[in-house]
């Protein structure tokens, strides 16, 4: 389960923003109303969902982009080859491309909240840390500096009892490699548990419905998925998963004969494809590819599902950017109630859809918005930072009135745009 996540210094992202699960103290009436969008945990509150609302190239994407950096270098660091660059760009202005970038995570994994935290630049990892929760204060699990000596027993503090030989790890852990990527590749428990959190228990993104992982969710989930789907107004009443094999050609390979670069005799290769075939109401024994005969809409509709039934079912975490995209409005609010429905899913969202920044459907804290700040960088905060905004008013009204600074400014009218052609 994610608590919170803090980010700095990555690609519009400047200074530190920080996106919190944790509730707001907010005891309005409509708050109350809206008990199905938080969930309790040791005793403590936490948000389902969180909407991330802004004009175009406010930074929306950049948070999710970070998260997905984030997991990246956690689950294939230590696979890195020597001089390998990370693949990022820090905020540029400011002289800000010379600083180091940092990234915190806050989660529950197995009851026990953690608090890892890493810095890096392009080039190398600066510091890492792995910190948990005994009590209500933190324990350190290990630190690592690489600023502060050569030596590892200079760079890297473990607490004791935690790790079996943490500096036969570390002896194996490279500039470029985070410690904790190492340490569960090196069989080391608690690191494996840090790191299935991110493997396992949160997605970025929704996976692609042409691997096994798609294949395997759909077999264990197909019923509830096809009920999800006439719950979504969909006609579709069954589908079917094929895996075929076809030949396909491998890009030939030209021989240089002289000036000329001639094509060699194309080869052919065996790959195998997935295939979900679904069947309409109105006549059960025709077929349609999911891929190429059906609508986009279907296809977004069908892989959101599929991720989502796993996430709402095992209270997992999915973080996704323009979640919506191709679907109507009225879908938008289905899949959000999802995971309201569920025990405890998490889902974190990009959307321009203004009809979800509604407080009839989700609390103050759960509406955030991005905006350009004027030295170019990304500006973060809640509708609940608006002391004065009140409940009975209307938030999707204000939010396109410009009042919370995350409308784009536009000059559109018939009359700019036909002097624009004449200059």
């Amino acid at each position: 389960m994610l608590l919170k996540f803090s980010l700095s210094n990555f690609f519009s992202i400047k200074d530190e923003i920080t996106v919190d699960f944790r509730t707001e103290n907010i005891s309005t009436k409509s708050a109350k109303e809206l008990s199905d969008n938080i969930f309790i945990c040791n005793g403590k509150k936490y948000l389902k969902t969180i909407g991330i609302f802004g004009p175009n190239a406010s930074g929306k994407s950049s948070i999710i982009k970070a998260l997905a950096f984030c997991y990246q270098t956690i689950l294939y660091s230590h696979l890195n080859n020597n001089g390998a660059v990370f693949n990022f760009m820090p905020f540029k202005f400011d002289g800000y491309h010379e600083k180091s970038s940092s990234f915190s995570i806050s989660f529950i994994q197995n009851e026990v909240e953690y608090e890892y935290s890493f810095s890096l630049t392009r080039e190398e990892i600066v510091s890492e840390s792995l910190y948990y929760y005994p009590g209500k204060r933190k324990a350190k699990i290990f630190t690592r500096n690489e600023q502060v000596g050569k030596r590892k027993d200079e760079i890297y503090s473990f607490a004791e009892g935690y790790l079996i030989k943490p500096f036969d790890v570390a002896n194996s852990t490279s500039r470029n490699t985070l410690f904790i990527s190492r340490a569960s590749q090196m069989d080391r428990e608690l690191a494996k548990v840090i790191y299935n959190f991110f493997l396992k228990n949160s997605f970025i993104g929704v996976p692609k419905i042409s691997t096994n992982y798609a294949v395997s969710l759909f077999k264990e989930n197909k019923q509830l998925l096809l009920k999800a789907l006439q719950m979504a107004d969909s006609d579709i009443v069954d589908i079917s998963v094929r895996q075929e094999k076809i030949n396909v050609p491998i890009p030939p390979a030209y021989l240089q004969i002289g000036t000329a670069a001639i094509p060699s005799i194309p080869a052919m290769q065996h790959e195998t494809i997935v295939r979900f075939l679904t069947v309409h109401k109105k006549n059960n024994s025709i077929h349609f590819d999911l891929f190429s005969e059906e609508s986009d809409g279907t296809i977004q509709i069908f892989s959101l599902l599929l991720v989502l039934l796993d996430v709402c079912k095992n209270g997992k975490s999915l973080i996704v950017d323009e979640f919506d995209q191709s679907l109507h409005s009225e879908l938008a609010e289905f899949i959000v109630n999802m995971v309201h429905a569920s025990k405890n899913a998490q889902l974190l969202f990009t959307s321009h859809n203004t009809n979800l920044i509604d407080v009839k459907k989700f609390r103050r804290d759960q509406i955030c918005f991005t905006n350009k700040k004027e030295d170019a960088s990304t500006d973060f905060y809640s509708l609940y930072d608006f002391k004065d905004f009140r409940e009975n008013m209307d938030a999707e009204k204000g939010y396109l009135q410009g009042r919370f600074d995350a409308v784009p400014y536009t000059t559109s009218s018939i009359d700019s745009i036909k002097k624009l052609f004449r200059e």
